[in-house]
């Protein structure tokens, strides 16, 4: 097994990327010396930079620090969202440092303690941001690697000790492959990367690999929408974990949790959404089987504050609503359709998209079209292209001709704030992987200029 202790300095070519921003800012808690490469400035990096790490944006191996030019004293990281063509990873592939991927460097970390993995296409984020601050509030050490920003922490780690590793388990790239966990959940499974995939067949096949993965007599979660094996958990009495009695009052729910047939009454949570409930389901179960005692774990729940671009509230008063997510699956936006109608029945409800990855986009039109067309009002941006090359045909008006909303506009992201706040509508959403989430605070400041 590579030994991680031996190397003085890591270096991170794609640094700013939310899984590869987290072990950055693992390894700095390591007295690391961390350095890196990013295309572009963004919040993950001013964080690191603020925590000494140095950062280089131009792909140019001869502004590297000459500590990292060190290929005895130096592991390089690397995460496969980059382009392959970079000079700086040619540079240290070619010099023979060692280069990894990132998931292999979380495979070392995770597999050297108790293994928590979370998987699932979506809601693995959100679940493991719940555990994370369960056990991060009932003391348990433990340390989560989070695909996004804690509002609890405002950081993408929760450090508070290593006996236990909580990680995000990502089937893009079949990453998770390289996890061996002593519990293991497995959220949902829905058709998507396939870029990666051939098919859902295919997909299904990796997840079942993953769950070969489990150590014997480890645990396994499992959402019961799904076919697979394992304790099955969800809203469902005949699930093994279930929640009952839900009661949904201005956004915050209140349930009554069953393990095992074993009632446990009285939690809140703050979070709207059943998908979101789900994912607390979720963490509870494990939150509990890593002896995390009830009467903890309520106060700890509805302490919860969110994931930033997870369902996240800029405005949220009875004549004006703003939320921002990073939805970027149909079953995604879906999901947050439905949490909309439970939350404001007989509304009208604007959504800005931004579609991400052209393959996606291509690959889901008719699905992307069909949740988009419930919308009253659907404003889409331009395919944010992510790594990937533009493909003829595949665009924002092709997605927008196959909608059939009441009102419907191709709209530029530098425009959006304006082009919101033009339709006076009172609920608004922006919703997209890419870099639409940076227009938020100007679309708040604008919307809040009118009062329906």
């Amino acid at each position: 097994i590579m030994e991680l202790n031996k190397y003085k300095n890591i270096y991170f070519i794609g640094i700013g990327g939310s899984g590869m921003s987290a072990l950055a800012n693992y390894f700095v808690l390591e007295n690391k010396m961390v350095g890196g490469y990013d295309k572009t400035i963004s919040v993950n990096t001013n964080n690191l930079e603020s925590k000494g790490v140095k950062i280089i944006y131009d792909d140019c191996p001869i502004d590297l620090d000459k500590k990292y030019k060190n290929k005895y004293n130096t592991l390089v990281i690397y995460t496969p969202a980059i382009p392959s063509s970079l000079k700086i990873l040619d540079y240290f592939i070619s010099n023979d440092f060692v280069v990894i991927k990132r998931s292999e460097a979380l495979g070392l970390i995770a597999n050297s303690s108790f293994c928590v993995a979370i998987a699932g296409t979506h809601g693995k984020t959100t679940t493991t941001c719940i555990l994370g601050h369960l056990l991060k509030y009932c003391n348990k050490p433990a340390t989560t690697f989070l695909g996004g920003i804690s509002e609890n922490y405002n950081s993408n780690l929760i450090a508070n000790g290593k006996d236990i590793c909580v990680v995000e388990a990502d089937e893009f790239d079949k990453s998770f492959l390289t996890l061996k966990p002593n519990i293991a959940c497995i959220t949902s499974i829905d058709e998507d990367h396939l870029d990666i995939y051939n098919n859902i067949d295919d997909l299904k096949d990796t997840f079942n690999s993953f769950i070969n993965k489990i150590v014997p007599n480890g645990l396994l979660i499992v959402s019961e929408q799904l076919s697979l094996k394992g304790d099955k958990y969800g809203f469902n009495k005949d699930s093994k974990f279930n929640i009952q009695n839900i009661v949904l009052t201005n956004g915050s729910y209140s349930f009554d949790l069953c393990i095992g047939g074993i009632l446990y009454p009285n939690f809140n949570f703050n979070c709207p959404g059943k998908h979101n409930l789900s994912n607390a389901l979720a963490a509870l179960i494990i939150a509990f089987k890593l002896n995390c005692k009830i009467e903890d774990l309520k106060p700890a729940l509805l302490s919860f504050k969110g994931v930033q671009r997870r369902y996240s509230f800029h405005i949220n008063s009875k004549d004006l609503v703003y939320i921002d997510d990073y939805a970027h699956h149909p079953e995604e936006i879906s999901a947050i359709y439905d949490s909309l109608v439970e939350s404001y029945p007989n509304e009208n409800y604007l959504v800005a998209f931004q579609p991400h990855l052209y393959s996606r986009t291509r690959d889901f039109i008719d699905e992307f079209a069909s949740i988009l067309s419930k919308f009253h009002t659907v404003l889409i941006l331009d395919i944010y292209p992510a790594r990937e090359l533009p493909i003829n045909g595949v665009n924002a008006n092709w997605l927008l001709s196959k909608i059939t909303s009441k009102v419907k506009k191709n709209v530029k992201l530098h425009d959006l704030d304006k082009e919101i706040y033009d339709c006076k509508m009172k609920i608004n959403l922006t919703l997209g992987a890419g870099d639409i989430g940076s227009k938020a605070i100007k679309i708040k400041k604008q919307l809040l200029e009118y009062a329906i």
